[in-house]
């Protein structure tokens, strides 16, 4: 499964001391390489779409329905191995990583439903697929982004006694 991938492209628009970045906007042929996806500007074009659509799904201000251009011509078909039946995924050139992205996020959404989801401080643009058992994980990170919004609700509560 593509999972990785999925959150990897879900997190390419952090927020850093500076501002927001866009990670493929500033090394998007790299970002392709190091993930094993093709690297041409059709590649990269698709990806990008893909991921404000996908962003914009996981945060609800979209439908799914923004994500069937690029799953569009996604065949699957059998063949036979020493092992077994094997599938094999025809993906459309020019938009193989956005169709992976699309693919991915479709199993975690069915495999796992409601566990990938929005970091919980408002100041953070990443993801998050939860795999904790009780599904209650909030941030993308306890260190960073669960210290901050601890801190800052304390901060607020010994603030208000004063």
């Amino acid at each position: 499964m593509d999972e990785a991938l999925l959150l990897d492209l879900l997190n390419t628009t952090p927020v850093l001391d500076d501002g927001q970045h866009d990670l493929l906007a500033e090394d998007g042929p790299g970002w392709l390489t190091s993930h094993d996806q093709p690297a041409s500007k059709d590649e990269l074009r698709a990806l990008t779409a893909a991921r404000d659509a996908l962003q914009a799904v996981v945060r609800g201000t979209e439908e799914a329905a923004v994500l069937a251009p690029f799953v569009e011509d996604v065949r699957q078909r059998a063949g036979v191995d020493s092992s077994g039946v094997v599938w094999h995924l025809d993906l459309p050139e020019g938009r193989t990583a956005a169709a992976r992205a699309v693919l991915a996020w479709d199993a975690v959404r069915v495999s796992s439903p409601g566990r990938l989801r929005p970091c919980a401080n408002p100041d953070c643009r990443l993801f998050l697929i939860d795999h904790s058992k009780p599904n209650s994980a909030r941030w993308c990170s306890m260190a960073v982004c669960g210290n901050r919004m601890k801190a800052r609700r304390h901060y607020q509560r010994t603030r208000g006694e004063r």
